[in-house]
């Protein structure tokens, strides 16, 4: 429903070119907008497109929940697990960790819940439309993905897990004898089981949909500006250069540098840089190109096969976003693949900061007269057109198609 008190904007500033500020400039394009995309570097290399490719419609449960706070000091690097909380950084860990300790008690964690599910149940629905209008409909594979576990105790712990889990849209059944059998012809390691989900889904190729955005944005008359945002406010973008630019409205979603340029209009966001780790093979690996994610849960670790290459992910590191990588990460990954026979001895290592906020919920709406989209953390690719589709609502004083209620962007600084 049009606000009509709402003067409707004809153009738009879109501070960030990641995933999110892609998909809600080519959505705010297509209302007819004049829109300009400011984004410090084109490089495909951001964390937007070093992700597994997974559209993770099973992950309805924030993880800022009980059950993860209970079981984070197994999950620890040191330990084997994917969390890495260095020593070095703990000043930027710390805090965070007590306000997302905060965030996962049971009522807030349900509030949270709720809120995430709404936005999940669109997503798929929302990459149909999106895929369309960049002209690219193969690059959504809706063929869902498969959970294996190695041991008949972590198969039976980890069934169970999933079986108590709200997994929102999705669903799961157990893989099938012939299934697990193809699996193991793949696999160095024994497999005990594993199961297969309908109704999620992977891009296939993180590179193309990066190109194939910009492309789409680009022919249909958007403007490019690479450059970095130093300042921003509801009408404007000043740049590192001193250039100022104006707009009718401003849309930031620049990943985990947007607390940073909110922090002048009185707006307190607890982003940290949340870094994840990947190799992945060159172009052509022996491995099928039909075959879906597969998330090796003991290891912590998902492998998807992408037409650029074989990708390994894994870790949740917290950390500054400046702070070096940690080879130990690769280290471990490389052994992981070489441990399941995976095709990856000249894999190349990758490291990049998600963008995430305590609660595990993303910042979308209008804080400081500012339409936002940032926070996303391991969901920025699940949520991208969805996202992009209730900023475009949003800025033309419309009811966006989900509820952001849970979701302000300035719900810290009002203790929320």
């Amino acid at each position: 429903m049009r606000n009509h008190s709402v003067e409707a904007p004809r153009t738009i500033l879109v501070i960030g070119g990641g995933v999110i500020g892609l998909s809600s400039a080519l959505a705010l394009q297509r209302l007819g907008l004049e829109v300009t995309l400011v984004e410090a570097s084109t490089d495909v290399r951001a964390a937007s497109w070093g992700n597994a490719g997974h559209i993770a419609t099973e992950q309805a449960e924030p993880i800022a929940s009980p059950r993860i706070v209970r079981s984070a000091a197994r999950r620890l690097f040191l330990r084997g697990g994917a969390l890495a909380l260095p020593p070095r950084q703990i000043a930027h860990w710390l805090p965070f960790a007590l306000r997302l300790t905060r965030a996962a008690t049971p009522t807030r964690f349900e509030r949270g819940r709720a809120a995430l599910s709404g936005l999940l149940a669109q997503a798929m629905p929302a990459w149909r439309r999106y895929v369309d209008a960049i002209a690219a409909p193969d690059l959504l594979r809706e063929n869902g993905h498969v959970v294996v576990w190695e041991t008949p105790e972590t198969a039976a712990a980890g069934l169970a897990a999933w079986r108590a889990a709200d997994i929102g849209t999705t669903r799961f059944v157990p893989l099938e004898r012939h299934e697990l059998d193809a699996l193991r012809h793949r696999i160095a390691t024994p497999l005990a089981g594993g199961i297969r989900f309908t109704g999620t889904g992977q891009i296939a190729d993180p590179g193309r949909l990066a190109h194939a955005t910009r492309a789409a944005f680009l022919a249909a008359g958007g403007t490019e500006r690479i450059a970095t945002v130093t300042a921003i406010d509801a009408r404007s973008a000043t740049l590192a250069d001193g250039a100022r630019l104006t707009a009718d409205r401003v849309v930031l979603a620049a990943g985990t540098g947007s607390a940073a340029l909110l922090r002048p209009h009185g707006l307190k966001v607890p982003i940290i840089a949340e870094r994840g780790y990947h190799l992945q093979s060159p172009p052509e690996p022996d491995w099928p190109a039909d075959l879906p994610p597969i998330v090796f849960e003991d290891r912590s670790m998902i492998v998807t096969r992408f037409e650029s290459g074989l990708r390994a992910a894994s870790f949740v590191e917290f950390a500054g976003h400046a702070a070096p990588p940690d080879p130990r990460k690769w280290a471990r990954l490389h052994r992981h693949a070489a441990a399941l026979g995976l095709p990856m001895a000249d894999a190349e290592g990758w490291m990049g900061a998600r963008p995430t906020l305590p609660d595990y919920l993303p910042a979308i709406g209008q804080a400081a007269g500012i339409l936002c989209a940032f926070g996303h953390n391991h969901l920025g690719l699940t949520l991208a057109p969805i996202t992009a589709e209730a900023i475009a609502a949003l800025a033309l004083g419309e009811r966006p198609p989900v509820d952001l209620t849970r979701l302000a962007p300035d719900r810290f600084s009002r203790g929320l």
